[in-house]
């Protein structure tokens, strides 16, 4: 048997066992949804930095890196400046509110700030998004079986989906919260002894630019933060700090912790570990270039770096690695679309009465069906970033203005808040097929932010008035 596969499936036995032995703590749908409200800040961190670091944060970070250089940095940099916000603005208001009303979702809150329309239209078009990005997930593994065992991609999206959706379904947030824990253990492990064994691969870092920049085809910007200008980093900004600040999957981590401080600690921490970790599959994708300019495709920077760049303890070490981050994030997706279709939308339109345990069962059975639509999907779409891309997108546009407006401000009702995403998200995709993906620094994602609030704009004004 391939020894990198042999390690991958030792390592999904273990994650199952956990999951199978952590399930037994899970008596209620408050275990399930919200962890019974008991995460400390250590917890928090460690289940919210997992799910952060997931097929963007490793291979599609990595592509990056490989193709357009330092500019990379802002895939996952972003996403922790958004965490910042989120920590200290968005999660210690929302938590206080979830933990006096008893909410086990951003719908819930939703329903409870404007109405249930919108709590159904949210519902809706994050099911369908969120599809994407589990997809995400799997098509990251699946490029990693690519290369270490030459399996088709369909196969290896099926194989992490089974995985994921077996230790998730059992166990919910409460067991994933303590699989997280050991999940980030091992990347970090990993990640940080694989960039000095790289470095030392390519002869370090003077002989890794001077490989890269003698290609007559790569820019001089390769080695700079902001590539060829901030027009170039500014797009990563856009997208995905907002989806940072109003993810619904970190929303709900957010409401298992235990107190206020536990919010700001565990989140903040979360922010600054992946302000640091953003360089580090850059760097790995980087040092790929030097060594393997014509890859087939840029994701399979990171898996070949783990085989071709490293010795064999230290790249299948990365490989448990990246097989974490996948697997972290795919049952943070899970999560998200498990709950919100059994609470959001079973619950709230077709069974207001079910019990506590029908609930918690519904929302096992959903967590699998979620899972097989992932597989499906990824089996389709092409790469790692055009799916994550695709959901951040839509996250950003969809929540960000009525989120952020409805906590702060009191003046907008739920007719408005309607209307923003229900106008927002059809002008985002008219202006990103009109300008194939965006005009200038303009991407579809910040046209989209900025037509909401506008929508939004006429019931600010009028509450500015009325008082």
């Amino acid at each position: 048997m391939n020894p990198y596969l042999l390690i991958l499936f030792l390592y999904s036995i273990l994650l199952i066992s956990l999951g199978a032995v952590l399930s037994r703590r899970v008596k209620s749908p408050e275990d399930f949804y919200v962890a019974g409200r008991r995460l400390g800040p250590g917890l928090l961190f460690s289940t919210m930095l997992a799910a952060n670091i997931g097929a963007g944060s490793t291979i599609g970070a990595a592509g990056l890196g490989f193709a357009l250089g330092m500019v990379g940095w802002w895939w996952v940099g972003s996403a922790g400046l958004g965490s910042l916000i989120l920590a200290f603005l968005i999660g210690p208001r929302i938590w206080k509110i979830a933990k006096r009303h008893g909410f086990f979702t951003l719908g819930d809150y939703l329903e409870f700030r404007y109405d249930r329309p919108v709590r159904i239209c949210v519902a809706l078009l994050l099911w369908m998004g969120s599809l994407t990005i589990l997809a995400g997930q799997l098509i990251a593994f699946a490029r990693i079986l690519e290369v270490v065992a030459g399996t088709p991609k369909s196969l290896g999206c099926l194989l992490g989906g089974v995985v994921v959706v077996t230790y998730f379904s059992a166990s919910g947030l409460k067991g994933a919260a303590w699989i997280n824990l050991l999940q980030l253990i091992v990347k970090g492990f990993g990640f940080l002894l694989a960039v000095p064994f790289a470095m030392a691969a390519v002869g370090g870092w003077g002989a890794m630019r001077e490989a890269i920049l003698l290609r007559p085809e790569v820019p001089s910007h390769y080695f700079s933060l902001t590539g060829s200008g901030w027009e170039q980093a500014l797009p990563y900004l856009v997208l995905l700090a907002p989806s940072f600040i109003v993810s619904p999957g970190l929303i709900q981590k957010i409401y298992g912790a235990r107190d206020d401080f536990a919010v700001r600690s565990g989140a903040s921490l979360n922010a600054v570990a992946l302000l640091a970790f953003a360089i580090i599959p850059v760097v790995l994708g980087m040092a790929a270039a030097s060594m393997f300019p014509n890859l087939s495709h840029p994701e399979l920077a990171l898996p070949v770096v783990m085989t071709e760049m490293l010795p064999f303890w230290l790249g299948a070490t990365l490989l448990a690695s990246v097989f974490s981050a996948e697997l972290s994030s795919a049952d943070a997706i899970l999560f998200m679309l498990s709950t919100s279709l059994s609470r959001d939308l079973y619950q709230t339109l077709m069974n207001s009465s079910v019990s506590q345990s029908r609930l918690l069962a519904m929302s096992r059975r959903i967590s699998v069906l979620a899972g097989s639509l992932g597989v499906a999907l990824s089996i389709l779409l092409p790469s790692v970033i055009d799916a994550l891309t695709l959901f951040y997108g839509l996250l950003s546009v969809a929540l960000f203005v009525p989120l952020i407006a409805g906590l702060y401000s009191p003046r907008l009702g739920a007719r408005h808040a309607l209307a923003a995403i229900l106008v927002s998200v059809p002008a985002a995709g008219v202006f990103h097929l009109m300008t194939g993906g965006g005009a200038g620094p303009i991407s579809s994602t910040a046209f989209g932010i900025f037509i909401s609030f506008l929508v939004i704009s006429p019931s600010l004004i009028r509450g500015a008035f009325r008082r």
